[in-house]
């Protein structure tokens, strides 16, 4: 899912790890099972290119900021009761590898790119512009 924002941080433990103050992408990023290193690099590429800020410009053109967090709840199901499952969810030691791939990947084309911290209890702020969100998938 992305936001387009114009701003973005995230925190662990008091701590910030990742933000930006200007106008960006902010990237909640799952994985499921069958992801590897072709989804990864096509996301890093749909994610760069993405036309969603201001006068449909993108990450690319614009040389705007990324917030790449990492957030298995996007794969949570809840068509069945009250609890979501979570089966849909790569478990971590698959989802991990795949979120630096695409953080790899976009800092390959030259995007600049701030992280959250994998498998951290997070708290993440934005402001989002329009609001603006998608939900982009390879």
């Amino acid at each position: 899912m992305v936001s387009r924002v114009t701003r973005a941080s995230v925190t662990v433990d008091g701590e910030v790890v990742g933000a930006f103050d200007e106008p960006g992408l902010l990237v909640l990023l799952g994985v499921t099972h069958d992801d590897g290193p072709a989804q990864a690099n096509a996301m890093a590429r749909k994610l760069h290119e993405l036309r969603i800020l201001r006068d449909e410009q993108s990450a690319a053109t614009t040389g705007a900021p990324l917030l790449v967090v990492s957030q298995f709840t996007l794969y949570g199901d809840t068509r069945k009761g009250r609890r979501p499952g979570w089966t849909a969810a790569a478990r971590p030691e698959h989802a991990e590898p795949m979120v630096d791939a695409v953080v790899t990947a976009l800092r390959d084309r030259n995007a600049r790119v701030e992280t959250g911290r994998f498998r951290a209890v997070m708290a993440v702020e934005s402001i989002n512009d329009g609001p603006f969100t998608v939900l982009v998938e390879t």
